[in-house]
């Protein structure tokens, strides 16, 4: 038996992006469930509280790099330090709209970020995240 199509959290402070990833997800039909934040510490917090699922139900985070009061890069700072319980079901892949060398070299400092993509988000991605996990 295959596993379950994963879910996936966007983090994203622009409604349209969040809303446009959400459609192109649900487009493609490879998923769960689908939670779109445009805070990140509320998509932090809603992590941090959620019990640790089954091994088999893994989260794709579709996360944002620039976003006011806690950015892509604090975002996950703060996920690092969460238990390996919840972290394990988790896959963060960052999106951007503009990348500079300073915010790739970052990247290589945080193992749990599984791949840069620019935006927008497209079918193709999505599918490249799902076959990913």
């Amino acid at each position: 038996m295959s596993a379950p199509f994963p879910h996936f959290i966007i983090i994203d402070d622009s409604q349209l992006d969040c809303f446009i990833g959400e459609k192109i997800i649900q487009n493609t039909g490879t998923y769960s469930s689908i939670k779109t934040y445009t805070q990140a510490t509320d998509a932090y917090e809603h992590i941090k509280n959620s019990a640790p699922g089954p091994a088999d139900a893994m989260t794709i985070i579709v996360l944002d790099i620039q976003m006011p009061v806690m950015n892509g890069f604090q975002f996950v700072e703060a996920f690092e330090l969460l238990p390996e319980d919840i972290r394990s079901n988790y896959a963060i892949f960052m999106f951007s709209s503009s990348i500079n060398e300073s915010d790739k070299n970052r990247l290589e400092n945080h193992p749990c970020i599984r791949k840069f993509y620019g935006k927008p988000i497209s079918k193709e991605i999505v599918s490249s995240l799902v076959n990913a996990v």
